[in-house]
């Protein structure tokens, strides 16, 4: 063991080289395999020590650095530890900015909600700004007047600089623990991100003037700023569009994804800082970018879990390396003042973050109303330093002007106020917001919690009903079992429930109350449905994106559920795009109509016509034009013109003398009807123009005394610019075919956009019953969620009015989309048990993936077929060229518009609204069960209709008995199922083909007081799709549509027909599809009664609304 003198020196000395960052230069050979021991054994000591604390951060930081300087100590004593630790002194403290850094920015700002952050944009950077310019100003001050260490200004403000920065993990990872508005979060997110963007282009044109210039302008400054921000922010945006292709390559794998994306985060860093940007602006611009729907399904929380672990080693190997950094500096520079300055330091930095909340208190306001003194109070904790202030801890002391003896001083003051303010403010965050009641429970989210527990419960209840049946499990202690399946909800640590008295528990909320909660979690809902609709590729990204944007905007407006109007305004979608459309079709350049036959038998007339009407003329003139621009620039040049002024006068006359020419051609030809075409407006116009413009020249030569005349002559010669106006005819047409091909796009985009809001409120609908348990509050819920509903499918038929074409080719590539979906499902379920091979199954995949890729060349409009093609697409007819014949010489032909009955005034109600668009079937279920219904149609545009007459129908019956009858039964139950319970039924194969052929599923008849017995072997899934069952056991009564329940053992009927669709167990041998239609005596019979209700003996008749 020997012991050496210690250099005091840092990282830059006088000649601007990196040497030792603190500590003494090796005299001995460096073995550097010694460091990557370092590097590994701090690895395994804070994954030990982070196992054993619990997960407590900072205890975990606090004992690396500790340890970290002790063997900095041990360093400055002895040789053999100092080999060890060399490699890192010698490394420059940028070196290490650049290593650890991008990796945690790019997190912090993946996890930010890019849609909350646009919204409440300006309130973060005033937020970022204001916290900037606090810490900087007092912090600054304090270390002036307090330390007693020899810094200069210079050094002070730096260090000022650095304390400044919030982190933007540790800030708001106890947030998340007491139920603080994601909304707060991203604020104090993005206000950090925004100080460590300032901070990190402060520090870079400091770092650039000390190494590349000798005076610090101002030119420089303003060139620096606007290259740092634009350019950075356009160089994240392509990487993010980059990143966002390669993870959504249908063909790459995960280890492919992931590898990228890591490296292309370090390589957009690199790339940007190497030609002088900033490449923290450009990761946080890359994360920003990137949301759930730019990954594949499950990608995201992969690579969230990569980003967490090396996130979290690398804030391990920081607080070591810089605790052996402090500990090789000079242990006599530790004194009582120390220790006090720390105490100020952390005192200033709490005050500051209060003074700070303060003001920006009027903001946050206004961002939100749920926000108060309370939240404020919570807010003050957030001011959390971590390991970005460390990181540029360093260029302290290269920056500074003044090289201090003790930097390592610095480094110590900094560490220590970011592990103070983790552990302080983190335990003071959590404790105020329970103190204050922030973390209690409310009485609303405690029945919403109730309601889902009850809910889980009976789940248990019905489950262990259904096991008791299982013969294996009779000899079951089923008390036990019971016992053991009831749940309570605990809460976490943080979080309790609210304390109310039995005088409060009497008064229960209002529905108003109870309304708004329900509201956020229709919302959060519909945001699942938008990226689950996107995972199952029925909805595209753009639209997915767009709609869950506007989620998150209209979620914070107490009251406001979101319709499919508010999500049009939110997109702002085709009204620019049509105007400019109409604009340009308007400036289309378009021959006359008629032709025109010049009056007698003037040969000439007719060669003139024929000629300025050719589509050579044109391309002559536009070609004259284009020459005419040399000329033009020559006038514009003022030496240029001096030099050939008689020659740009002859020139100008000879263009004047075309337009003359051409204009007096087309007027005498065609009379008033010239002046109906716009483009001969103009070209009159500047005929007038230049005619005006030579009489100013000629009048200049004149009188050139006269100053107005010269000026005026002067602009009518800048005036010949507008000769070139007629050359935009010919880019109209390119123009006109781009703004068609936007509107297709928007059209779609709004399409698809519709569709998914459709889909959102059939699942928030489904779920509206768990969400309160209050009737009030589900009428209520369900009502507003169906007015949605009805609107936007309204909607729907407008856009496909609108682009109906286009409307078609969405819906047949989503179509193809699903089924290939499907596919690859079934194929999943293949590979997974066995049936076929890894490799087959490889191969299976890319064919499929394939055609699904290739679905992004599939044509943006497909023309409508014509009526006669409907037909043998309803589904019933299984486009058999018998049932198509038949019905086509038993129906009327497709006729336009419906005959007009004047119905007898009575009073009927309007049980529902449907918009109907073309190949609908309309009164099927009337015609099944013989009840006439009556139908207002509503037709927006005009319609053609075939129409199938009672008598036919059931003349078809007879003909095809007994198969058609049942497969319409079996058609509209397939329908109700897929409608109602799309999410139960999605595994099966319930297609109508493969339930006609195979049998899969079957429609079973009930009349009133049958029964029917439900057997579990056979009966996977029993669904009541007409009329209504009670079970026989518990008399518990279930309506159409309706699932019945698995307990349940025998049903019966009780209305007049009740129709159940069962799906079978095990795919059974292929029978007769009527086969069990047919067992349940009394259900049908041999004889046939056409005789049905006339509408006039109806006394009170449904009374439905269909619009088309």
């Amino acid at each position: 063991m020997t012991k050496t003198k210690i250099n005091s020196s840092f990282w830059l000395m006088e000649d601007s080289k990196p040497d030792l960052l603190c500590g003494r230069s090796a005299d001995y050979y460096v073995i550097e395999e010694h460091f990557a021991m370092l590097v590994c054994a701090t690895v395994v000591l804070g994954g030990f020590v982070k196992m054993v604390l619990r997960n407590s951060d900072v205890l975990v930081l606090a004992f690396l650095s500790v340890t970290g300087f002790v063997l900095g100590q041990l360093a400055y004593h002895f040789v053999e530890v100092h080999q060890i630790v060399y490699p890192l002194l010698r490394t420059p403290s940028f070196a290490l900015y650049c290593y650890f850094l991008p990796l945690i920015i790019f997190m912090s700002a993946l996890d930010v909600d890019f849609y909350i952050l646009k919204n409440v944009f300006w309130q973060v950077l005033l937020t970022g700004l204001i916290s900037f310019c606090t810490a900087f100003i007092i912090i600054g001050y304090v270390v002036l007047k307090f330390n007693k260490e020899s810094w200069d200004i210079q050094c002070c403000l730096f260090f000022s600089i650095t304390l400044g920065i919030t982190d933007p993990i540790h800030s708001v990872n106890a947030m998340k623990t007491i139920g603080i508005s994601k909304m707060y979060i991203d604020i104090i997110r993005g206000e950090s991100l925004i100080i460590c963007s300032v901070t990190a282009i402060f520090f870079g044109l400091f770092r650039g003037y000390s190494l590349h210039t000798s005076m610090f302008r101002e030119l420089h400054v303003v060139m620096g700023l606007t290259l740092d921000i634009v350019g950075s922010i356009i160089c994240g945006y392509c990487c993010a569009r980059v990143i966002q292709c390669i993870l959504t390559d249908l063909f790459s794998n995960t280890l492919t994804n992931v590898i990228l994306c890591f490296s292309m985060v370090y390589m957009t860093f690199y790339t940007v800082e190497l030609f002088g940007m900033s490449g923290i602006i450009a990761l946080v611009t890359v994360g920003l970018n990137l949301d759930s729907l730019s990954f594949k399904p499950k990608m995201e929380f992969i690579i969230t879990k990569f980003l967490i672990m090396f996130s979290s080693v690398y804030e391990h190997l920081i607080y070591t390396f810089f605790g052996i950094v402090i500990g090789c500096g000079e242990i006599k520079y530790f004194r009582f003042h120390t220790v006090a300055f720390v105490f100020i330091l952390f005192v200033t930095v709490i005050f500051v973050r209060w003074l700070t909340i303060i003001l920006v208190s009027p903001i946050l306001i206004h961002s939100s109303y749920e926000y108060n003194w309370r939240w404020g109070a919570v807010l003050t904790w957030s001011g959390i330093r971590g390991v970005f202030s460390l990181l540029l801890a360093p260029d302290v002391y290269n920056l500074a002007e003044h090289k201090e003896e003790a930097p390592h001083m610095i480094l110590f003051y900094v560490q220590a106020i970011t592990l103070l303010t983790m552990g302080i403010n983190s335990y003071m965050m959590i404790e105020s917001a329970r103190t204050l009641g922030l973390c209690a429970i409310t009485l609303p989210r405690q029945m919403a919690m109730e309601n889902a527990i009850q809910h889980i419960q009976e789940t248990i209840r019905n489950t262990i009903t259904l096991f008791q049946t299982e013969k294996l499990l009779t000899n079951v202690n089923w008390s036990v079992v019971e016992r053991k399946g009831k749940i309570k909800y605990i809460p976490s640590e943080t979080a309790q429930f609210s304390h109310v008295s039995q005088g409060e528990k009497e008064m229960s909320p209002t529905d108003e109350v109870l309304i708004e909660e329900a509201r956020l979690h229709v919302a959060i809902i519909q945001m699942s449905s938008f990226e689950k609709q996107c995972n199952n590729g029925i909805l595209g990204v753009e639209a997915a994106r767009i709609l869950i944007g506007a989620t998150k905007s209209f979620c914070p407006i107490k009251g406001k559920f979101m319709n499919i109007y508010d999500v049009s305004t939110y997109v702002r979608s085709r009204s620019w795009l049509m105007k400019f459309k109409n604009m340009l079709s308007y400036l289309e350049y378009r021959k006359e109509n008629t032709s025109f036959i010049p009056s007698g038998s003037n040969k000439l007339i007719v060669f003139v016509y024929s000629i300025l009407s050719s589509e050579e003329y044109e391309y002559t003139r536009h070609v004259i034009t284009l020459i005419y621009i040399f000329p033009m620039v020559m006038h514009m040049w003022p030496m240029a013109r001096e030099l050939n002024v008689s020659a740009l006068i002859s020139i100008n006359h000879y263009f004047v003398f075309l337009y003359v020419l051409e204009s007096a051609s087309k007027l005498l030809i065609l009379k008033r009807v010239y002046f109906h075409q716009h483009w001969n407006v103009l070209e009159f116009f500047i005929m007038v123009i230049g005619i005006i413009d030579i009489f100013c020249i000629y009048f200049v030569k004149l009188r050139p005394d006269n100053l107005f005349l010269i000026q005026f002559t002067v602009v009518m010669g800048y005036l010949r610019v507008i000769r070139f106006l007629p050359l935009f005819k010919m880019v109209v047409p390119f123009l006109i075919n781009i703004a068609e091909v936007q509107v297709k796009k928007r059209l779609s985009l709004m399409y698809s956009i519709t569709k998914g809001y459709v889909k959102s409120q059939e699942d928030a609908k489904l779920l509206v019953k768990h969400i309160s348990g209050r009737e009030s509050i589900y009428q209520k819920l369900y009502e507003i969620l169906e007015k949605n509903k009805r609107d936007a499918v309204k909607e729907l038929g407008l856009i496909e009015h609108e682009g109906r074409d286009v409307v078609i080719a969405l819906k047949t590539k989503q179509t193809i989309q699903n089924v290939i979906a499907k596919a690859l499902k079934n194929l999943t379920f293949l590979w997974s048990r066995g049936i076929i091979d890894k490799h087959e199954g490889i191969e299976m995949n890319k064919v499929l993936l394939s055609k699904i890729k290739a679905l992004n060349n599939f044509p943006m409009s497909i023309p409508p077929p014509i009526p006669d093609n409907y037909l043998p697409n309803i589904v019933w007819m299984e486009k058999k060229d018998i049932l198509i014949n038949f019905f086509k010489l038993h129906s009327s032909s497709p006729t336009f518009g419906i005959e007009n009955r004047v119905a007898p005034d009575r009073n009927l109600q309007t049980f529902y609204t449907e918009y109907c668009t073309s190949g609908q079937v309309l009164g099927e279920l009337s015609c099944l069960l013989k009840r006439e219904m009556e139908y207002t149609a509503i037709c927006e545009t005009s319609l053609q209709a075939f129409f199938i007459s009672l008598e036919d129908l059931y003349e078809g019956f007879d003909i095809f008995w007994p198969t058609l009858e049942y497969k319409i039964w079996l058609k509209f139950a397939l329908g109700i199922a897929n409608q109602y319970f799309e999410s139960i039924v999605d595994d099966e194969d319930l297609k109508f083909e493969s339930c006609v052929l195979l049998n899969n599923a079957y429609v079973e008849t009930l009349s009133s007081y049958n029964e029917l017995t439900i057997n579990k072997e056979t009966m996977k899934i029993v669904i009541i799709v007409y009329g209504g069952v009670i079970n026989s056991k518990t008399e518990e009564l279930y309506p159409a549509p309706y699932i019945i329940p698995q307990t349940c053992e025998q049903v019966q009927g009780v209305a007049d027909v009740s129709k159940l669709l069962i799906v079978q167990e095990s795919e059974p041998a292929k029978s007769d599809p009527t086969s069990h239609a047919m067992d349940n005596t009394g259900l049908r019979t041999t004889k046939r009664d056409y005789t049905w209700k006339r509408k006039d003996e109806l006394e009170a008749g449904h009374h439905f609304r269909k619009a088309n």
